[in-house]
């Protein structure tokens, strides 16, 4: 036999207990090793982590000292450079006074709105002329209307710091006494037509219609004369406005008025009221004392150089100079003197007028603490919701007496009472079918050509006794936008108007500030629903274009220019409201920053703005409210760069720094740009990068234009509202 085979697998060779301490002691070994050098490599790390920063900060003190060092110097020049601010508000108040000396010398017989003596008795004069026809009254309200128009931007332009409170009272209570007026005169001219409804019947119904229209007021008028049950549709000649009435109307002695004014007096003076003293008294307090310094400054270097003038007079007198070559050296240093102190006076006086400026434009920014007033369900909020293209006074009026023609002669019998409602439902009815006696009235009205609707409008009813809007009693409201009209269901007449949210633009999407020619810039605002394109030129406003789902639209406004205020006004009252109010932030989500650093942001934009462009930065949502952080970049020609390489800077209200992130980086960061250093004004910080061209048109920038430019961006309150 064989060897025996070898079993596979032999048992492995067995571990003796000072070999395992062996291999325990290397594996300690080995790891506290590598601990080590992972410890010297983290020390290593830190020391080089702590150099870095250590470096970093000694350069960051360093730039600070610099900053210190210069900063003086630079919020002196910015201080020079801001003197555009004071000086455009006096040529504003020269332009008022001149407007008045101008309307003083027309002697045309319209009075000067702000005085009252002059207002009263134009007040007075209109309410004793009687009988004026509806075309005639047309043509007056002209002149009303541009009153009114013009008390309501004293109101608004003028400084709640320069108005007293006397005059406020006296500015609204004449701008009542105005709307009110012209209503009743409305009222009376309108009772004159019906008077003659007879004579105007149309051959065909033999009922009488009229329509009479101007750029403010469109009347239409039906006269039910032949009091036929089966004419239930009321529709106005070559429109679509009319009413379906019930059998009720079809068989009474009633007229049917809609009176479209496209200007809202019904609202009262919601408008058009100025911030209180109290409001103002937040926001002014810190300048208040500097202001008192300053005026106390003013007397006191005012007193000192007087005295100092009579200390001279008195030794020239105890002299007895008698050679008239000295008399005259005399006479040439006492007039410059006065001229010295002159100038002290005047460069004080506007030093005060810069701060109440800086005031007045706080207020600009200013949100208010307190919400407005609960409103009741249905009732609309005035500061949430505006109203658009007008009021629509409608009304079912009981048919005068008729003019008869006798013997060549036309009699009419008149009653005191004048123009008389006819109510609707009647208040007490033995009818037990009420409801279907008296149903609700289908109204259909033409929406204002000239008012952009971003949304289907709600429409709501004046309630006499509230003082205030109310959206009850409206029902089956349906909006045809192509044929702009809006057909509804109505309980009870009266005055109505259609409402739209007053921030259904805001917040904004984005926004740019362009410059196009010298001292002209071009804003143009994006929200969700259109862009908005305003131009910008010494002290006047112009829409550029508006484009509503990326096509455009015509405005009646486009290449009008206007001064900013009543600019403001058209383009809100044309439904593209892109200004917020002191109570929007209650109505929409915004990234508020602080006030001062936002106006101080807005005024030295605005003066950079001939040679630069200033845009939207999603990163100005991710600092904190202290801050605020814009894209710039230099810009010389008219064409519009494709790819512009835009900068981003930050601005705190004390320090401006260049940004090393881009618009497209990942995370937000506010380190440095590379080789950059930072100063206490915006405009120091683009001097550092900018050509001589473009400090050299700035720095040669008009007052009026950069002015307008500032009023603009405080007014959209861009980088709170983006």
């Amino acid at each position: 036999m064989g060897p025996k085979p070898k079993k596979s697998g032999s048992k492995k060779k067995k571990i003796t207990k000072a070999e395992r301490l062996k291999l325990l002691q290397e594996e300690e070994e080995r790891r506290l090793k590598e601990e080590e050098e992972a410890r010297l490599k983290h020390e290593k790390e830190e020391l080089e982590r702590l150099e870095i920063q250590r470096i970093e900060k000694e350069k960051w003190n360093q730039l600070e000292a610099k900053d210190l060092e210069r900063r003086n110097e630079e919020l002196e020049e910015l201080c020079l450079l801001e003197g555009c601010f004071p000086e455009a508000e006096k040529l504003k108040q020269e332009t008022r006074l001149l407007s008045q000396w101008n309307h003083y010398i027309q002697c045309d017989g319209s009075p000067d709105p702000s005085v009252a003596q002059e207002m009263n008795t134009f007040i007075s004069l209109w309410k004793e002329k009687t009988n004026e026809t509806f075309e005639e009254l047309i043509e007056k309200s002209k002149v009303v209307l541009n009153l009114i128009e013009k008390l309501k931007f004293i109101l608004l332009e003028i400084s709640p710091c320069d108005l007293q409170d006397k005059n406020i009272i006296q500015y609204q209570g004449s701008i009542l006494q105005l709307q009110e007026l012209l209503h009743l005169k409305f009222n009376v001219a309108t009772e004159i037509l019906l008077r003659q409804a007879s004579t105007l019947a149309d051959l065909d119904s033999g009922n009488m219609e009229k329509i009479i229209k101007d750029e403010n007021v469109s009347l239409y008028v039906w006269a039910n004369l032949k009091k036929n049950p089966r004419y239930r549709s009321v529709r106005f000649s070559e429109t679509q406005i009319g009413f379906e009435i019930p059998r009720i109307l079809a068989t009474s002695d009633i007229a049917l008025r809609l009176l479209h004014t496209r200007y809202d007096h019904v609202s009262t003076l919601h408008l058009v009221s100025t911030p209180s003293k109290e409001d103002t008294s937040s926001v002014t307090e810190p300048v208040k004392d500097d202001v008192d310094n300053v005026e106390k400054a003013v007397s006191k270097e005012v007193e000192e150089k007087s005295k100092q003038q009579e200390r001279r007079s008195h030794l020239i007198q105890e002299e007895e100079i008698k050679v008239e070559e000295e008399q005259g050296d005399i006479e040439v240093k006492m007039s410059s003197a006065e001229e010295e102190s002159e100038a002290i006076k005047c460069e004080l006086e506007m030093k005060v007028l810069s701060e109440t400026i800086l005031a007045a434009q706080l207020l600009l920014v200013e949100n208010s603490s307190e919400k407005p007033e609960f409103f009741e369900d249905n009732t609309v909020d005035l500061c949430q919701f505006t109203t658009l293209g007008g009021i629509y006074h409608l009304d079912i009026l009981e048919l005068p007496s008729q003019c008869k023609r006798v013997k060549g002669w036309m009699i009419v019998e008149i009653l005191k009472e004048g123009l008389q409602k006819y109510t609707y439902p009647p208040e007490t009815t033995e009818d037990l079918e009420t409801e279907n006696a008296f149903p609700p009235i289908e109204v259909t009205l033409e929406v204002h050509e000239n008012v952009i609707f971003f949304e289907d409008p709600m429409v709501a009813r004046w309630d006499a006794e509230g003082k205030h809007w109310r959206t009850d009693g409206i029902s089956n409201v349906f909006y045809k936008p192509k044929e702009r009209l809006v057909t509804f269901s109505l309980e009870t007449f009266g005055p109505l108007t259609l409402i739209q949210d007053a921030h259904i633009n805001m917040p904004y999407q984005s926004w740019e500030l362009r410059p196009l020619d010298v001292n002209k810039v071009l804003l143009t605002v994006t929200t969700v629903f259109t862009e908005i394109q305003i131009q910008i030129k010494e002290n006047l406003c112009m829409l550029s274009s508006v484009k509503l789902r990326d096509k455009k639209h015509v405005s009646v406004l486009e290449g009008k220019w206007m001064t900013p205020i009543p600019f403001i006004t058209a383009l809100k009252e044309a439904g593209l409201n892109i200004f917020p109010t002191r109570h929007s932030h209650f109505y929409v989500i915004i990234n508020n920053k602080v006030p001062l650093v936002e106006v101080k942001a807005y005024r030295q934009m605005a003066l950079l703005s001939s040679a630069f462009a200033f845009g939207w930065s999603k990163w100005n949502l991710l600092c904190n409210s202290t801050k605020v952080v814009f894209k710039v970049r230099e810009h010389l020609t008219e064409e519009c760069i494709e790819t512009p390489n835009w900068a981003i800077f930050m601005f705190s209200g004390d320090r401006a720094q260049r940004l090393k992130i881009k618009e497209e980086s990942e995370a937000f960061s506010e380190a440095l740009k590379e080789d950059t250093e930072f100063h206490s004004t915006l405009y120091h910080m683009l001097k550092d990068c900018a050509s001589k061209e473009a400090m050299e048109k700035v720095r040669s920038s008009n007052c009026q234009f950069v002015n307008s430019v500032c009023h603009m961006l405080l007014s959209t309150r861009l980088l709170s509202y983006s």
